[in-house]
């Protein structure tokens, strides 16, 4: 019987996994177990950059240095971003209005870390097979829960845990049997995704265009292109994602006033419809959810996999903690400490998000054009810009202690308690 059984092995479980099995490494004896059906293929070194990027915040870096994979991030695919530009559509691009979040300004060398999904999920699980976890290549069938453990069906057999996490998306087979409900509610947008060159160089920065039909974003790649992220409104994305490819970048330029020049497609395009999702309840008996299937929000602040991978690290830190005292990391007293911590930290942000969609990209009347005008306020104050980065760079509200020091290249390193993750 394992310790811990993380069902789905994208980032934040190969994260979860990653964390436990080096701490495991010591002297702290819990086996670990990630069960992942479809691995990723390793990226050939030659390969173009894919449109599919996941914005990391310092938080995460320094969570990725803990579980022991950012040395297989690392590399001339790797991205940073030092500053973003952020406007309303009733602004030019070039304004002294637009508002400006520079990383010099609070003393950082950037912003945070642009790195294609399939990179990050394979130098995680690369971290956790190292550190001595197993990787069971099969999906989940079904699964039984009784006092002293969960039973998981599979193909391969039958495996069992005294504790389970649901790491397996917003479609999380692991909630359903389970019987935890969730919320959910559509945004009626559609995100599109793909890779375009640019007229202009995208020095190394973020660009955010808020519109009445939609948020637009050029994510700066290391090999000067930039990965958009287009959440548009269901009519206009049917539109785009029929368009030829000259017909969607003429759109595109419209869209984002040729903030960047000329764009060209230089990938396919892929989408997504876009919804919000909040888990009713995070636990339940011998069992937990993180990452997306215990909550989806809008993408356009990019925080859903740095969400997801604070979920990984606060788990796995009250895990710990309860091992080193000899107690079940089952212990439903240990899960409802982790559902408390961190269901309160995602109501916070997604309704940040939710503001920002609601009043900047789609909202009008008096309350919606102060928001707009806000943008330049905040750009006038150095502390109110100097606040907003700091919220960017994720170091702030109740951080796990591995995601504020990242201190540990170290296996064993030692995970903070419960009451000590204050950080201001």
């Amino acid at each position: 019987m394992f310790d811990v059984l993380v069902v789905g092995g994208g980032p934040v479980g190969a994260c979860l996994g990653a964390l436990l099995a080096r701490a495991a490494a010591g002297a702290r004896g819990l086996s670990v177990a990630v069960l992942e059906p479809r691995p990723p293929a390793p990226l050939p070194a030659d390969a173009a950059l894919e449109a599919r990027v996941v914005a990391l915040s310092r938080a995460s870096e320094h969570l990725l240095r803990s579980a022991g994979a950012w040395q297989g991030i690392t590399g001339p695919r790797l991205s940073a971003y030092e500053r973003m530009r952020i406007w309303h559509e009733s602004v030019a691009p070039d304004s002294e209005a637009v508002l400006v979040f520079d990383a010099a300004d609070v003393g950082e060398p950037n912003l945070g870390y642009l790195v294609e999904n399939r990179l990050l999920q394979g130098a995680l699980l690369e971290a956790f097979t190292q550190a001595g976890g197993r990787l069971e290549r099969a999906p989940l069938g079904s699964l039984e829960i009784t006092d002293e453990c969960v039973k998981v069906h599979t193909p391969a057999g039958e495996l069992a845990a005294r504790l389970l996490v649901g790491a397996d998306g917003a479609q999380s087979a692991v909630r359903e049997h389970t019987g935890l409900t969730v919320e959910t509610c559509g945004y009626r947008q559609t995100a599109i995704v793909a890779t375009v060159a640019t007229a202009r160089h995208h020095q190394e920065t973020a660009w955010q265009r808020f519109m009445r039909d939609g948020t637009l974003a050029f994510l700066p790649l290391a090999d000067g292109t930039s990965s958009i992220v287009w959440s548009a409104d269901d009519d206009l994305a049917a539109g785009l994602l029929g368009a030829t490819a000259s017909g969607f970048a003429q759109q595109l330029d419209r869209a984002s006033d040729l903030a960047l020049g000329g764009t060209r497609l230089v990938s396919e395009r892929a989408s997504f419809p876009l919804r919000r999702l909040a888990a009713q309840r995070y636990v339940a008996q011998r069992v937990a959810l993180v990452g997306d299937a215990a909550h989806v929000v809008h993408p356009l602040a990019g925080q859903g996999v740095n969400l997801g991978l604070m979920d990984a690290a606060a788990l796995a830190q009250l895990v710990l903690a309860a091992a080193a005292e000899g107690e079940d990391p089952g212990a439903l007293s240990v899960l409802r400490a982790y559902e408390r911590w961190r269901k309160s930290e995602v109501a916070v942000m997604s309704a940040a998000i939710d503001a920002f969609d609601r009043l900047l990209a789609h909202g009008s009347g008096p309350v919606a054009r102060v928001a707009q005008r806000g943008l330049s306020w905040v750009n006038r104050s150095q502390e109110l810009r100097r606040f907003f980065i700091r919220r960017a760079l994720g170091m702030s509200g109740e951080l796990p202690g591995a995601a504020r020091s990242g201190c540990s290249s170290d296996p064993h390193f030692e995970p903070l308690s419960a009451d000590s993750c204050a950080c201001t």
